[in-house]
């Protein structure tokens, strides 16, 4: 049969918008921040279509400043002929009407992801302004509307000189959606993946608020995928598995990878939608690959390598353990169980699969005999562990049937027995577990201490894990029972699940062990929403009779700000200030928290308040310019700090190289460069900062300015290179000086207690420790480092107290992200770990080591 045209006679109409507007939640799921980033998925979505189709290899997509979103393509252009039935222009009628597109008509799309076809309606019925330009038949076609109804009628508004594809620009509307800022992350989170899924589609990102420009192209499509996944451990073979094949208009696509670790990771898709709950793909793909193996041991004993054949039952459990995959299915018309489309329902498929990866899998084992081998191996020793684990949870189980007791001794457990009414907190230490057992309401909670830090699951398996003695108490309070075969929710005892542990190092390591060990073993807990995270009080501030606990350091900055007295004011540059006293402590504390960041980076306070009044214009590759930039700065500091003595001078990029003073420095910038390019094979190209951090590495023509001398008692050596002036600090630095102080280098700032002069300074740091000494005039401030500090009476007021307390809800939003983060942090390499840590070390303010 012929390809049909792609033209107005393919779109076939169901119903109109009525409603939408109405319940927006029953098409986009939400009217927060998920639903705000679905409506980009639907218009995204339709370029992805015509990828799929054949007729598009670039999307872009720009965030605007002010919040609207453009996404453009080279596809085919919507139709703009008349339509047969509703008598208006086609991508009229794909826009205004729910149900109208040309993904219910085979001959048009043959896969699509955007099945139900409400999509671009929706975005439309739900943006209060939205346009549309089509670029076809060599014209460009325009169209607008406003809240989904037409604005503009389709006009005819200039050549289109070859390009084609679409370009629709919306805006969500505030009437419907109760945030509309869109998070950049989370939009090339999904591109990228976009990228992955569809190999040689090039996808741009663009954010026009910081200038940066992402792009993601992948000509190794899901192989790449797979790789990234498993970038933080060891793989047992040097290339993923890449099988491939088209079978009945089924398009079938699986990477894998083995890898040093004890966790599955497999990601499904169909037609490019994550498949989160699997479905009958996943099963074909999981029967096969047991049966594969299992296949390959009984033709190919000898892989045994001693081993009696009798002794091996490879269960699917034993077969994917340590296994990164990514299985791909586009097919026609998919069956999906439920609205959200989290699993696969097309029964047929599942045979498929299966089918293809038998016979894919035969060859490719014979053909690599080493991998296999290395594969066997990893399935073996996941069989011994599995049968090591199962006699253990036989040992638990007698135990408790001998001792008479299904519960551990410990836990004290509360007495209403409805699951939902209940919660059980695992408290850290005896001492605070005592306290919160005489604390708590002995109705619904249970109080569990916890002896010391749980071991760190991400490198033992499952037989060493049901050994550790806390672990296996956790598992017999919670009644759930552990692993695929055992694990129960329905037998789950309390609905929440809350960590409670100390502010301090410690406190900390052992609720990410806790966290650690649920996401990987008991996974559903965290899914379904019942982990949560104690948020006891940081602090306890006393004056005179009252008192009053404040849960962490962004609460006593609001408290201190409140209790700053109106009596003081301030005058900079012999200007009254245009804040009160308690936006200007707030807006100070913004201030330094930057401040200290730059000086973490080895640019001194002293030096990065003039700095931020000399950021733009400057020419790193003139050096006649760079020297007269030089004796600028040095002006500056003189003027300010007249005794120091100072030494201000250029030198060439290869001349401060050799300086082992600032090996680090440059050491950090290549390192964050390397770690980007290992991480990923996609264009990465940022305007603005990054093409100045790029020349600051690659140009050689490139001179520095060195300040060294003792400034201020201080002893001072940093280097202003391209890359320090573009940190994002300097930026916010820049906005609070001008925008909300009005201040600039060197004025002079004066605080005045009625109207007494109490301090004369040009020094941001002195006069920040100075509002924070009259903040706290008469105030007693106690801050708590562990939950034993607290008295029984204090913990429930604070802690446990449904109506006072406060928590936080464990929510996995970015599973490739979670599952990276978990192995960097808690994983055996050490590299990718120590990187996180250079990264990410700037960010830390308090530390209680």
């Amino acid at each position: 049969m012929t390809e049909k045209n792609y033209d107005a006679s393919s779109i076939t109409v169901l119903e109109g918008l009525e409603a939408v507007r109405k319940r927006p939640g029953m098409y986009i799921g939400s009217t927060g921040s998920t639903g705000l980033h679905h409506m980009v998925w639907e218009v995204i979505d339709n370029s992805v279509d015509e990828a799929m189709a054949g007729h598009c290899n670039e999307i872009d997509l720009i965030l605007h400043q002010d919040h609207s979103i453009t996404v453009k393509d080279n596809g085919r252009g919507c139709p703009v002929d008349i339509h047969p039935v509703e008598k208006i222009p086609a991508v009229e009628v794909i826009h205004t009407v729910l149900h109208a597109g040309g993904k219910f008509d085979q001959d048009s799309y043959k896969v699509s992801g955007g099945l139900h076809g409400v999509g671009i309606s929706v975005v439309n019925a739900l943006s209060s302004y939205m346009s549309v330009k089509v670029y076809r038949n060599n014209k460009i076609y325009f169209i607008d509307f406003e809240r989904g109804n037409t604005k503009t009628k389709l006009k005819e508004v200039g050549d289109s000189e070859g390009r084609r594809g679409n370009e629709t620009h919306f805006k969500p509307d505030t009437q419907i959606f109760s945030e509309v800022e869109y998070d950049f992350e989370i939009l090339t989170s999904r591109m990228r993946e976009l990228a992955f899924l569809n190999r040689g589609l090039k996808i741009n990102c663009i954010e026009e608020l910081t200038g940066k420009k992402v792009s993601y192209f992948y000509e190794g499509g899901i192989a790449e995928y797979v790789r990234l996944l498993g970038k933080n451990r060891t793989p047992l073979h040097k290339k993923p598995i890449y099988i491939s094949a088209d079978v009945d208009k089924v398009s079938i696509e699986i990477a894998m990878e083995y890898n040093d670790s004890y966790v599955e990771n497999i990601l499904t898709f169909v037609n490019n939608i994550n498949t989160r709950e699997g479905g009958t793909h996943l099963s074909g793909f999981k029967g096969a690959l047991t049966r594969s193996i299992n296949s390959y041991i009984q033709k190919n004993p000898k892989v045994l390598r001693g081993v009696k054949e009798k002794e091996i039952i490879l269960t699917g459990e034993d077969c994917r353990e340590g296994l990164v995959c990514v299985l791909s299915v586009k097919m026609p018309e998919p069956q999906f169980e439920g609205q959200t489309k989290t699993k696969l329902g097309t029964v047929s498929i599942r045979g498929v699969v299966e089918s293809m990866m038998n016979e894919e899998l035969a060859v490719y084992f014979e053909e690599n005999p080493d991998t296999i081998a290395k594969i066997v191996d990893k399935c073996i020793g996941a069989m011994r562990a599995r049968e090591a684990a199962k006699k253990a949870r036989e040992l638990t189980r007698r135990k408790g049937v001998l001792e008479g007791m299904s519960l551990p001794g410990k836990l004290a457990d509360c007495s209403d027995r409805n699951p939902e009414n209940c919660e059980i907190f695992l408290v850290e230490g005896d001492s605070a577990g005592g306290s919160a057992k005489q604390g708590r309401d002995r109705h619904f909670q249970a109080i569990l201490p916890l002896k010391g830090k749980i071991l760190n699951v991400e490198k033992a398996r499952l037989d060493k894990i049901l050994s550790h003695e806390e672990i296996r108490i956790i598992i017999t309070a919670l009644g759930t029972g552990i692993g695929q075969d055992d694990f129960n929710i329905e037998k789950l005892r309390y609905h929440k699940i809350v960590i409670m542990t100390d502010a301090d190092v410690d406190g900390s390591h052992i609720r990410t062990l806790l966290l650690t060990f649920f996401y990987r073993y008991m996974p559903e807990l965290v899914s379904r929403g019942h982990i949560y995270i104690a948020q006891p009080p940081l602090y306890k501030v006393k004056k005179g009779k009252s008192e009053r606990y404040l849960k962490d350091d962004t609460e006593m900055v609001t408290f201190l700000a409140q209790a700053l007295s109106d009596q003081y004011s301030v005058k900079i540059g012999g200007r009254p200030i245009g804040l009160s006293m308690s936006e200007l402590f707030v807006t100070m504390h913004e201030l330094i928290a930057h401040i200290g960041k730059l000086d973490r980076q080895s640019i001194p306070d002293l030096i990065s308040t003039m700095l931020v009044h000399h950021l733009t214009g400057v020419d790193f590759s003139d050096q006649e310019f760079m020297t007269q930039y030089a004796k600028l700065l040095e002006s500056g500091i003189l003027r300010a700090y007249p005794e120091c003595e100072l030494d201000v001078h250029v030198l060439s990029k290869s001349e401060a190289m050799g300086l082992t003073e600032f090996s680090n420095q440059f050491a950090n910038e290549i390192r964050m460069q390397d770690t980007e390019e290992e991480n990923s094979n996609e264009e990465i190209i940022e305007e603005d900062q990054e093409s100045i951090r790029a020349e600051s590495v690659i140009e050689p023509e490139t001179y520095f300015v060195r300040i060294h001398g003792v400034i201020d008692h201080r002893q001072v050596d940093c280097l202003i290179t391209p890359e320090v002036l573009q940190r994002d600090s300097f930026r916010r630095i820049h906005k609070i000086l001008n925008q909300n102080l009005n201040l600039e280098y060197c004025d002079n700032i004066q605080v005045f207690e009625k109207d007494e002069e109490k301090l004369n300074t040009s020094n941001l740091v002195v006069f920040w420790e100075y509002l924070e000494k009259i903040s706290k005039k008469g105030l007693s401030l106690q801050r708590y480092k562990g939950l034993g500090e607290m008295n029984p009476e204090q913990l429930w007021e604070t802690t446990l107290d449904p109506l006072n307390r406060t928590m936080l809800k464990i929510q996995v939003g970015e599973e490739i992200a979670a599952d990276e983060t978990f192995a960097v942090l808690m994983g055996d390499s050490v590299p990718p770990r120590r990187a996180f840590i250079e990264k990410n070390a700037i960010n830390v303010v308090n530390l209680d080591a």
